[in-house]
């Protein structure tokens, strides 16, 4: 791509963009405002942004006075659907200017989480019909879950004090959630207020949960007491746990992984779509903010899926179809994989986990995958599509 002529000035001179070094798109979507330098998200300090107009960070990165103070950062852009991370009261009070990119992988996340059932119903030879699954928070990425499991025939409950029933569908209380097969965690961290997240799920609603339970957390590992977590699957055989995020992280409790059916590290919503998705967002915001004309379009960049289609015969069975086309996407088992390998080799526990992040490989969300079907396989056709496939007849 040609570079393009720097379109605006702060101060007199070019702006000067800090972008982590695990923000996809970066050139392709700000070269044209500025310099771009490119740092580590976890070890990033105030010394670093001395000449810096704008910040984009992802989660890692903890952003308040301590670290703005003092530098002329007059913008900051979060691309992550989470904002637990910035100081948004001190980011008002220095007038600097914030985005974050909700929703940008609420796909990805979904994938995640169908993946990993399609693993446990394998485990325990049901379907997915056969399961309940219960949701706690409805926001962008829990209601994405919930409307697909619907469509797909899975029983759902869900529960979240912040939304309207009229809009995300019926609600009910984490009482009743905890009685499903399966939980799903999507719920923001928050640490005070009239509902609290942090250690939301401990001991207590541990136990109140089914003895064959699984409990799937792919939203901020300190909403479960990791320690309380470990302590519940040692005394309770059949009780599953699948965990994308953990307390304290990068350090990782490592007896907790190897307790875990599925375990991987803060990758769920690592999609290429989802990321991109949220460099996407932040230009916008940027361009908005400073009142610049938007001259990128994330289809520009879109690379094509990896795996393009996949075509099934009259013959196959419907839950093995959907299995199959699910895993074929996404298959969360290598992700699982990789890092046992890896932790069990590492010798700095911290660094491992940061480097499985920064080396996630390329993966699609799950609408860019082409499903044939024939044209007389009714039922599966609308099995695939409602789990978000591109289904073609053949």
């Amino acid at each position: 791509m040609t570079k393009c002529r720097p379109v605006f000035q702060l101060d007199n001179t070019l702006v000067r963009i800090a972008a982590d070094e695990n923000i996809p798109l970066v050139d392709s979507f700000f070269s044209e405002f500025g310099e771009i330098r490119r740092f580590n998200g976890r070890s990033l300090t105030a010394d670093q942004l001395a000449d810096t107009d704008i910040l984009l960070v992802r989660s890692v990165t903890a952003v308040d006075e301590a670290l703005l103070k003092g530098t002329p950062v007059k913008f900051v852009g979060t691309a992550t659907i989470g904002t637990d991370h910035i100081d948004l009261d001190y980011l008002q009070r220095a007038n600097v200017g914030f985005a974050s990119a909700p929703g940008c992988n609420a796909q990805a996340v979904v994938d995640y989480v169908l993946s990993s059932l399609s693993v446990l119903i394998d485990v325990r030879g049901v379907s997915f019909a056969d399961l309940s699954v219960g949701i706690v928070g409805v926001g962008n990425v829990g209601l994405c879950l919930r409307r697909r499991l619907e469509e797909m025939g899975v029983d759902v409950v869900a529960t979240d004090p912040f939304k309207d029933p009229a809009v995300v569908g019926p609600l009910t209380s984490l009482e009743e959630v905890l009685k499903a097969d399966v939980v799903s965690l999507h719920t923001p961290l928050v640490n005070d207020g009239e509902f609290p997240t942090r250690h939301l799920m401990g001991a207590e609603q541990l136990l109140q949960m089914k003895q064959n339970a699984c409990l799937i957390n792919s939203s901020r590992g300190a909403v479960v007491n990791n320690a309380e977590l470990l302590a519940h699957l040692r005394s309770h055989n059949d009780f599953e746990a699948i965990l994308d995020v953990w307390e304290k992280e990068p350090h990782l409790d490592l007896a907790l992984m190897h307790r875990c059916m599925l375990a991987t590290p803060h990758i769920a919503g690592y999609s290429l779509d989802g990321k991109m998705r949220g460099t996407e967002m932040i230009y916008q915001a940027v361009c908005e903010y400073f009142g610049l004309p938007m001259r990128r379009k994330l289809g520009q960049f879109l690379p094509e899926p990896g795996i393009r289609r996949v075509n099934f015969s009259d013959q196959v069975p419907l839950n093995q179809a959907l299995r199959t086309a699910i895993r074929a996407a996404y298959e969360v088992r290598v992700d699982d994989g990789k890092m046992r390998s890896a932790m069990s080799r590492a010798e700095d526990v911290k660094q491992t986990f940061d480097q499985l992040r920064r080396d996630y490989p390329l993966r699609r969300d799950i609408p860019t995958m082409k499903v044939g079907v024939p044209a007389k396989c009714v039922d599966l056709q609308q099995l695939l599509a409602s789990a978000g496939f591109a289904v073609r007849t053949k």
